[in-house]
């Protein structure tokens, strides 16, 4: 079950996601309110009816925008029409600036048991000129509370190349984020859709503010050393994590689509359930009065070919950096290194992947470059589709 709550206290400015900010608390738990209803509708359908949730993903925006009252109330409703006592993870995003010791005391008690923090960056500087609402104080201080609180996992969001991002920042930015020895890291270069508010202000920035795709890896390889150092290990393209006994785990990612079913909720989300794509309209006005009508899901819904899936969950194994052919032999009846040949030939041959037998790992290189590689595997008419 993924829970969108879409607002925040400001925009970031590399921001590409449906959020809403100077909402009045009213609005808010309007949403709220009408999430709880989306959800009690969708657990009448046939597909989630007497299911359990194995994971459950609160995302945003910034779920750690409501206040206690409101994230009590919203999972007291839940509740009524679904329950996650027995899941193997749910994860609550955050933003430090908006966090207390009751509102993290809160998040503890409905149940989270991973806590990302999204971090981004220490310095003031960057974080005010990328559109961040939180400061390097309001960073550490929340660290305090939720060592305090005692959450199970604690991961930590940070960007590699925002707007004005230097070596000698980002090398303190892995120092601090080590001293602070989170349970898990995730490492995200920028990128700029077009609906941003940097894209849109290219022309006035110049190109050059923009650290080139050149620096931002070698500025995520230096990161993976360091972590490497410090007793992590790369868990995918993107996340590093501790090397405890057992080894911290990312359980949503690691089966987000291996036979499970992704079950979304609220403004603008989309989900994949019993083989159908759906998607909800865009506007809180639209989705406030489709739900309130019982119209869902809202904008649209397709089922997914086969070969589409395939696709898919070969994209979703591939950010992990590794796939093994005879799962998706026994799940599809595919043989995958025959069918993606061209692409595989040509990962291999630049030094980006190796394929032994059943099994395909990317390399250093191809860890740190893989969203370029990914249209290889796309059909031919997707090939040249890009939102940057």
């Amino acid at each position: 079950l993924y829970l969108h709550i879409p607002f925040c206290r400001k925009r970031c400015k590399f921001c590409y996601f449906r959020v809403y900010t100077d909402v009045q608390a009213k609005s808010i738990q309007d949403y709220v309110d009408t999430l709880a209803t989306e959800v009690e509708i969708l657990a009448r359908q046939p597909a989630v009816q007497g299911r359990d949730f194995r994971f459950v993903y609160f995302g945003g925006g910034t779920p750690s925008f409501l206040s206690e009252r409101q994230l009590i109330g919203l999972v007291d409703k839940l509740r009524q029409s679904i329950h996650w006592q027995n899941a193997d993870e749910v994860t609550f995003e955050c933003e430090p600036g908006t966090l207390s010791q009751p509102k993290l005391a809160a998040i503890k008690e409905i149940g989270v048991t991973r806590l990302s923090l999204g971090v981004e960056n220490f310095d003031d500087a960057i974080l005010e000129e990328n559109g961040r609402a939180h400061k390097s104080k309001e960073i550490l201080r929340a660290w305090d509370w939720i060592v305090s609180t005692g959450f199970a996992q604690v991961n930590i969001d940070l960007i590699a190349g925002m707007i004005g991002e230097t070596w000698d920042n980002w090398r303190n930015c892995i120092r601090q984020t080590i001293e602070l020895a989170p349970d898990s890291v995730t490492i995200y270069q920028l990128e700029l859709p077009f609906n941003t508010r940097f894209s849109k202000e290219l022309n006035v920035l110049g190109q050059a503010t923009v650290a080139p795709w050149s620096l931002k890896r070698d500025w995520l390889n230096y990161a993976y050393d360091e972590f490497l150092s410090a007793g992590y290990e790369i868990s995918s393209a993107y996340t590093l994590r501790k090397k405890s006994t057992p080894p911290t785990r990312f359980l949503y990612r690691d089966n987000l689509w291996h036979g499970s079913d992704l079950l979304c909720a609220g403004v603008a989300s989309f989900g994949h359930l019993s083989g159908v794509h759906y998607q909800n309209i865009d506007g809180l006005e639209q989705y406030q009065a489709a739900v309130a009508e019982n119209r869902l899901p809202i904008n649209r819904a397709y089922p997914v070919p086969k070969d589409e899936a395939l696709i898919r969950e070969l994209i979703l194994q591939t950010k992990l950096g590794r796939w093994d052919a005879g799962y998706f032999r026994r799940k599809y009846g595919v043989e995958v290194a025959d069918h993606f040949q061209p692409a595989i030939a040509d990962l291999v041959e630049r030094d980006l992947a190796h394929m032994n037998q059943d099994s395909f790992t990317l390399t250093r290189d191809g860890l740190l470059r893989v969203d370029s590689l990914l249209p290889g595997f796309f059909k031919e008419e997707h090939r040249v589709d890009r939102y940057t």
